[in-house]
């Protein structure tokens, strides 16, 4: 799954997004529709994350949901 359909299906992604990481809010992931960018960024500021351990994460998300 490339992150267009995971924009695409954002309400439904937002479920198993919410499952994965279960600190961000409702509203949150609303706020970022579908953004992957905000999603990264989220990460950082909630996890502690770097940088490029959020874009690992995502892309680990993204081929865990192919």
């Amino acid at each position: 799954m490339n992150w267009d359909q995971v924009e695409g299906k954002w309400k439904e992604m937002s479920g198993n997004i919410k499952a994965k990481w279960g600190d961000l809010t409702d509203d949150e992931l609303a706020e970022m529709d579908g953004n992957r960018e905000a999603l990264e960024g989220k990460l950082q500021a909630k996890y502690g994350k770097s940088k490029e351990e959020a874009k690992k994460e995502v892309d680990d998300f993204l081929n865990d949901h192919s």
